[in-house]
């Protein structure tokens, strides 16, 4: 809850910039989706600027949202390119369940805060809505989240499910038929030009920077990652992939769980 300068900015920024200067061709955004909430990095909007200035790129940020309501937060938004909220309910109850906010953050400032910083951004403003079966897959909470959106303007709306193993065993993806209501009611709410499923595993990463080991641990302390996807992304850039993976696995800073018929490497975070 606290926003501090976690690093020295600068030299975030100029690793940021090295690489999408380099990369300029096969860059559509520098998107600040880090190790935690972005909006926390009381830097974040120093880093963006100098970002954009430097490189030309557009730079989005994903953000959940939940420090919106700080002016300063909104403040350090404002030159970014494109924004993605978070908005998995606006009930209490289910948004607590979903999302495991601190403590002292209530749901109703948060909203508020999404509608503030919605009124004044001029650039692209989009939303993620998460399913999970039993929390927030009723037509009432379909319709209510929807209400909220059609408020803020957005360019659109996106409705996920979990394509990665979740932190929760309690945690299921919707039913195809949750998916079809949920899309319908949105649809209805927001107009089908601003409406968008992801419902579909993402591809593998196009591009690694720096130590390959080093650009793996990090990869998967923000999201686990296929073990297929990490073997593609690594092949042209060592000789045995798997043999880079399996000697992480096997120091335990790495693990390997099953996910949708899929192996998945995560993060040891008690070895980091």
């Amino acid at each position: 809850m606290e926003r501090k300068c976690f690093y020295d900015w600068r030299d975030i920024a100029s690793e940021i910039v090295d690489f999408a200067v380099e990369n300029r061709d096969s860059v559509d955004y520098v998107t600040f989706v880090p190790d935690g909430e972005p909006t926390l990095d009381a830097c974040l909007g120093r880093t963006i600027e100098f970002v954009k200035r430097e490189t030309g790129v557009r730079v989005a940020v994903l953000t959940n949202a939940s420090l919106l309501w700080m002016e300063s937060v909104r403040g350090d938004l404002e030159s970014a390119d494109l924004v993605s909220v978070k908005v998995d309910s606006v009930g209490e109850d289910v948004w607590r369940k979903i999302n495991r906010p601190h403590p002292s953050l209530r749901l109703e400032r948060v909203l508020e805060g999404i509608k503030e910083f919605a009124v004044g951004y001029k650039g692209v403003l989009i939303s993620e809505t998460m399913l999970v079966r039993g929390v927030n897959t009723s037509r009432e909470e379909y319709r209510d989240t929807a209400l909220f959106l059609k408020e803020l303007g957005l360019s659109k709306a996106y409705i996920s499910i979990p394509i990665r193993p979740p932190a929760e065993s309690f945690v299921k993806p919707p039913t195809e038929e949750d998916l079809i209501e949920a899309y319908e009611e949105f649809k209805g709410m927001l107009g089908a030009e601003r409406v968008e499923l992801l419902n579909m595993p993402e591809p593998p990463p196009r591009m690694i920077s720096g130590d390959p080991a080093t650009w793996l641990l990090n990869t998967t302390a923000v999201h686990p990652l296929r073990y297929d996807y990490a073997v593609e992304a690594l092949k042209d850039r060592v000789e045995d992939p798997v043999g880079i993976i399996e000697e992480l696995v096997r120091k335990n800073l790495l693990l390997k769980t099953e996910y949708a018929g899929a192996v998945y490497l995560i993060r040891n975070f008690k070895h980091r």
